[in-house]
């Protein structure tokens, strides 16, 4: 996996067109979005979207000229965490399905709906960007201190 780093608060990476990447770009991600600040509920969900974006450009499209796709995640300042996953395109646009109960696959997209405060598809036959915006929440703090007021503690003598 190749890391390409931009502006705060923003990351890239060319995945593998493999099942192998996916791994390292959501342990990525992950800490990404940790030493960002971002609130570990926003991390779980963004972790998942990226996941089901490489999974299903690794399933349904082709790889960038590169033999790779490519993942990007940034802050926007309309506080939306931007992700992205672009491919090299296929056949058919991604959209969203309505798979029976018994279906083995499918709900990807609905996932990501779901999870997303909204989701699309841009690009070309020769590129296509899938990607999804989450609201951020970051944290407040460690947590180990926030039920106590520090100030009226009395030191030790």
């Amino acid at each position: 996996m190749v890391v390409a780093r931009g502006m705060p608060d923003s990351a890239a990476v060319l995945v593998p067109h493999a099942p192998v990447g996916v791994s390292a770009a959501r342990h990525r991600l992950s800490a990404d979005l940790d030493a960002w600040g971002i609130s570990l509920d926003v991390v779980d969900d963004a972790v998942l979207i990226l996941s089901e974006l490489l999974s299903n450009a690794l399933r349904h499209a082709r790889a960038l000229p590169s033999g790779n796709v490519r993942a990007a995640w940034w802050v926007r300042p309309d506080g939306l965490l931007a992700i992205e996953v672009t491919d090299g395109g296929s056949s058919t646009r991604p959209r969203q399905a309505s798979p029976s109960l018994s279906a083995h696959g499918g709900r990807g997209l609905s996932i990501i709906g779901t999870l997303a405060a909204d989701w699309g598809v841009r690009g070309s036959h020769e590129e296509v960007t899938v990607w999804a915006l989450v609201p951020v929440t970051r944290r407040s703090g460690d947590g180990l201190w926030d039920e106590f007021d520090l100030d009226a503690v009395e030191p030790l003598d």
